[in-house]
């Protein structure tokens, strides 16, 4: 039993020496986009900025207030309520009225084998007229410079995609908590900087903002090809990166911002239909992730604690790697360093949420979103 529980932290401190270490270095190399300066008006090309709003009367004044304020010379918003029972229709068309660069698509139906939210970005994109394509959330708000330095970092890099990461507003420590680890898993399962290696299979699509020419977007086939994704922001950029165009991610902090799901309860309910889409609708495949997070993540702090000899000294090794990993992520998002020691309570509410998103799904036989119930059946066979 004791060479099993050697083998076995052997392993872990093995991934976090090298994967661990590999990604870690390839994210503090990632691009910051306060380093880029503003692009010039005549190196300004048409921009289309594309979101889809359903029930979203709270967030969306303020995340449409800093949209329409944004500097850029060739700039089009295309908004699309998609089937709303709000006041969010009547506040796009009253901001519409106001400012001529927002034109409003209103969907009153959807129709079979589509989700809303890739149904109305596809509607979104064929009313738009850019030459690059910024697809983006109704609660996303945006500094007035984003843009034009967002266009500098991609000519620079000669990207056709550009995903950003930016700041997620957060409302206390179980916001904070979940948050941080989130962003280091994000992290550790995309390989960020090797997204930008077209030899590399690692691909990245961010829901608050990517960007991509439009030429890309059509080539990859467009969110046709997404109809049945739930989780059609990372799909995309794995779709531009199959279809051979070059992507990237960059550092965007404050320059892009979004107001999530606030509070621990919030947090729960609003992941709960994209933990198990993101796992495939596997069950295996949420065992495996299981494992993995609670292996990599909490056992070393047991084993530091509780164990002897060479297991200590593994584990030791594995949590102060973690704890550097995490503390990164907490210096990017400008938490205090303390958070990176909520490593363990992190993975474990993370392995509660992917849980709970399972068992809910398999046992309503799909998911509910804004109000609509897709069969999970049909889910799976769109799966890109």
């Amino acid at each position: 039993m004791h060479l099993f529980w050697l083998v076995l932290f052997g392993l872990v401190a093995l991934f976090w020496m090298t994967y661990g270490l590999k990604v870690g270095y390839g994210a503090f190399r990632l691009p910051w986009l306060k380093d880029y300066p503003a692009a010039a008006d005549a190196d300004c090309p048409r921009i289309s900025v594309l979101f889809a709003a359903r029930d979203e009367e709270e967030k969306l004044p303020g995340a449409l207030t800093t949209l329409v304020a944004v500097d850029y010379p060739n700039l089009e918003i295309v908004a699309v309520d998609d089937r709303s029972t709000d006041a969010t229709s009547r506040i796009l068309d009253e901001f519409a009225a106001n400012h001529p660069q927002l034109r409003v698509v209103h969907v009153r139906e959807l129709p079979p084998r589509w989700l809303g939210k890739p149904h109305a970005l596809e509607k979104a994109y064929e009313a738009s007229s850019g030459e690059w394509l910024v697809f983006t959330d109704a609660d996303v708000k945006f500094r007035p410079d984003a843009l034009r330095r967002v266009v500098a970092l991609a000519r620079e890099r000669g990207l056709d995609h550009l995903a950003l990461l930016g700041d997620v507003e957060r409302s206390g420590f179980w916001d904070t908590v979940l948050i941080t680890f989130f962003g280091m898993g994000f992290q550790l399962a995309a390989d960020l900087h090797a997204v930008s290696n077209p030899n590399s299979s690692a691909y990245v699509g961010v829901g608050a903002f990517q960007m991509l020419k439009r030429g890309a977007y059509e080539a990859s086939g467009t969110h046709r090809r997404l109809a049945m994704e739930v989780i059609d922001d990372m799909k995309l950029g794995k779709l531009v990166k199959q279809a051979g165009f070059r992507s990237g991610v960059a550092i965007a902090q404050d320059a892009v911002s979004v107001e999530w799901h606030l509070g621990l309860e919030n947090l729960v309910r609003g992941l709960e239909k994209n933990f198990f889409a993101a796992a495939g609708f596997s069950v295996g495949m949420v065992a495996l992730q299981i494992a993995g997070l609670l292996l990599l993540n909490v056992a070393p702090f047991l084993g530091l604690a509780f164990g002897g000899g060479w297991i200590r000294v593994l584990a030791g090794i594995s949590v102060v790697i973690a704890l550097c990993f995490h503390l990164g992520g907490d210096a990017v998002m400008r938490v205090s360093p303390l958070y990176c020691l909520t490593l363990p309570l992190g993975a474990t509410v993370i392995t509660y949420i992917l849980l709970r998103s399972t068992v809910i799904t398999l046992r309503q036989g799909g998911i509910y979103w804004r109000e609509t119930f897709y069969k999970l059946d049909e889910l799976r066979r769109g799966i890109v």
